[in-house]
């Protein structure tokens, strides 16, 4: 992957996100013995910010994120693991997106949607940011 400078006579902030909205997996995550032994649903909200200076090009793919890859491996986890935790569900999404080196910050919104009555969903966000 090359970076490139964008070189422009007019000065623009250019900022490029990846967003996954309301995906809903069925997994096993919680402390509970119940939760043990079935699946929840779980709805996913990702906002992926990449570097601004690796511009995107349809001929070098790597320039871009898959998010069609970053939701089977998502899949893939939840699939292979019970998480007790959102957070450490949350933790193991990071550590999947952050793999990418063009991602700079990752803000995520994880929502139990059948676990208490009377509530839509309870859920945490959270974000984390690449380190310069």
């Amino acid at each position: 992957m090359k970076i490139i400078k964008f070189k422009l006579k007019e000065k623009f902030k250019y900022k490029r996100k990846v967003i996954i909205k309301n995906l809903i997996t069925n997994i096993f995550i919680g402390i509970h013995n119940f939760e043990k032994k079935k699946k929840q649903r779980v709805r996913l909200n990702i906002e992926i910010l990449l570097n601004p200076d690796v511009k995107p090009n349809n001929k070098d793919l790597t320039t871009i994120l898959n998010y069609e890859e970053v939701i089977n491996r998502i899949k893939l986890i939840t699939k292979k693991q019970h998480h007790n935790l959102l957070e450490d569900l949350a933790e193991n999404i990071f550590r999947i997106i952050f793999c990418e080196k063009k991602v700079l910050k990752v803000k995520l919104k994880l929502e139990k949607l059948d676990i208490i009555k009377n509530s839509e969903s309870v859920g945490i966000e959270v974000q984390k940011s690449r380190l310069k």
